[in-house]
């Protein structure tokens, strides 16, 4: 009983572990999340690069898949590209079995580990602004890494002295599959592979189990790791559900790879261990294991990458048509609030987009289908309600200041696009109205929609004051030109009410839109600066200066 709490507690400390590392990692890097991505993604081989390094850091193959499910639905990456850090996520949970060898080898543990841990609890208690207390959360996590390995150690040994289990192996098929299983539940269970690897070559190394059933788990550990990623895409976009469908391909062929290759991957691992005089412990054989049936998979599956694309990017396509689901965001985002805000902007974006489409047909010469109008607005309604609901997920977080104001900005901009769309159908209403009363033929309100119409269709840009003042003193134009027209009795009471409502909630959709699309450019600018700063493509005074107004209420968090 014993043996079975401390193996339980070990086990504890290990996931405690990553999940400190790759939280404060995530949380440290934040924004340069995006310029790692835009360099070592542009191809599929700098994808793995960039899977594996990652990965190695985090420890958790399963939270860099989630993580990168994030970037393709912030726009960030592409399937394409997420497909090279797919792979490479797995080469880099092998960091995990090296790991282990290293607590196998004469050193104290605890001389490493325990400082760690004091280190970066320090620091975090110390440094409470910044990325301080991240990093601080970060380092404590690699010392508890370390101590979690050495308990399963210990538990291990303690086990293999009172019980004579290493004779259980994995002989013939049968065998195998069942050990396969076995690894395949231990990380459904603990939803960690690095867990499982560490688990299972602890025990091998302590002579719990034997090497060939190890190595079967190990595999097991590889295929169901893809679970995190399979429950991550439950009501998920179609492009999360594209890369959770990659990486389930990808381990389980791999998987596949090192089963049939199981007799001959251990004869190349005994010649090559002999080769360059390396360790007989069976730590080192399931690593090299490990690592070889990884990237022999890497190898095998690059050439055919493009065609594997094709096939994921066909599929999904019906849920994708659906209006009202949204395009960008699910669940993967919620806790890395750089990434959502990303996609957020993006699903903003194509929020405004439906506006404008909407606005158009209004505005056409031919009658209007009130009918079709309202069940657009009963989508952005529910789009905007979605989005409103992402935005307060979000802020349950521990998020920076920048990315706290950058929430406010979006929630305003939100609530702005379904002003706009509640006064697009209310002014599609009037419209009838006033063509009922014979006053929407009349050059003043013909004239104001025309310009409506113009300034709806320019380019989103970040000062629009000069737009807002136009518009202002075209709608003070067109209801001067009503007044004129009722006084010399051309419109009745009733119509010169109806049009000079119609002329005000136009322009009050107006002022909205423009708010809304400058505040959009404005995020868009701040998101990109990452990027394109390095690049020369963009000068920071041009962006500080584009607008000062702006830029003062976003400083004072004084969103108007």
């Amino acid at each position: 009983m014993s043996t079975l709490i401390a193996v339980i507690g070990g086990l504890g400390v290990f996931i405690l572990a990553v999940s400190m590392m790759t939280d404060g990692l995530k949380q440290a890097a934040g924004s340069s999340l995006r310029a790692l991505l835009a360099v070592w993604t542009s191809s599929a081989r700098r994808g793995v690069f960039s899977g594996f390094l990652m990965t190695a850091i985090v420890q958790s193959s399963s939270a860099v898949t989630v993580a990168t499910i994030g970037f393709v639905n912030a726009g960030l990456l592409t399937v394409r590209q997420a497909l090279g850090v797919v792979y490479g996520s797995n080469v880099g949970t092998t960091i995990t079995g090296w790991l282990v060898v290293l607590t196998g080898l004469k050193v104290d543990i605890h001389a490493i580990a325990l400082p760690l841990i004091g280190i970066g609890m320090f620091i975090r208690m110390v440094n409470k602004e910044g990325k301080f207390p991240s990093i601080g959360l970060a380092i404590a996590g690699f010392g508890l890494f370390f101590l979690g390995i050495d308990i399963l150690k210990g538990a291990f040994e303690t086990l293999a002295v009172n019980f004579e289990l290493s004779q259980v192996s994995a002989d013939g098929f049968q065998g195998v599959l069942m050990f396969l299983f076995v690894g395949i539940v231990m990380t459904v269970v603990t939803q960690s592979s690095s867990a499982s690897i560490a688990l299972t070559i602890t025990a091998s190394t302590a002579g719990v189990i034997h090497i060939d059933a190890a190595a079967s788990m190990v595999i097991g550990a590889n295929v169901g790791t893809t679970s995190t990623a399979i429950i991550a895409t439950i009501g998920a976009t179609p492009n999360a559900k594209r890369v959770a469908l990659a990486q389930v391909l990808f381990n389980v062929s791999t998987g596949m790879i090192a089963l049939l290759l199981f007799p001959v991957m251990f004869m190349f691992i005994h010649g090559f261990s002999q080769l360059f005089y390396l360790s007989t412990e069976p730590s080192v054989a399931l690593a090299l294991f490990h690592t070889v049936f990884n990237i022999l998979g890497v190898l095998i599956i690059l050439p055919v990458n493009n065609r594997l694309a094709n096939f994921l990017e066909s599929r999904f396509v019906s849920y994708q048509s659906e209006p009202s689901k949204l395009k960008y965001l699910d669940k993967t985002l919620v806790n890395t609030p750089v990434l959502a805000v990303n996609a957020l902007i993006l699903e903003l974006r194509s929020m405004a987009k439906r506006v404008l489409e909407l606005t158009n047909v209004c505005s056409s010469k031919e009658k209007i289908a009130l009918p079709y109008v309202y069940s657009q607005q009963e989508i952005i309604k529910h789009l905007s309600a979605e989005i409103s609901r992402f935005i307060v997920h979000i802020e349950r977080n521990t998020i920076s200041q920048e990315t706290a104001s950058q929430l406010l900005i979006l929630m305003r901009v939100d609530e702005y696009l379904l002003s706009c769309a509640n006064n697009l159908v209310l002014t599609s209403e009037q419209k009838k109205q006033l063509s009922e009363l014979g006053v929407s033929e009349l050059n003043s309100t013909k004239s104001f929609e025309s310009f409506i119409i113009s300034v709806f269709n320019r380019p989103y840009s970040l000062d629009v004051e000069h737009s807002l003042r136009e518009s202002q003193s075209k709608h003070d134009e067109a209801k001067a030109s009503l007044l004129s027209e009722s006084v010399a009795g051309n419109i009745s009471f009733h119509g010169l009410a109806n049009a000079l409502e119609f002329l005000a909630k136009q322009l009050r959709m107006t002022q909205q839109w423009l708010k809304a699309t400058r505040l959009l450019k404005k995020l868009e600018l701040e998101t990109e600066t990452i990027d394109k700063i390095g690049e020369g493509e963009i000068d920071v005074a041009d962006i500080k200066d584009g607008d000062a107004e702006l830029n003062d209420k976003l400083s004072n968090r004084q969103i108007n």
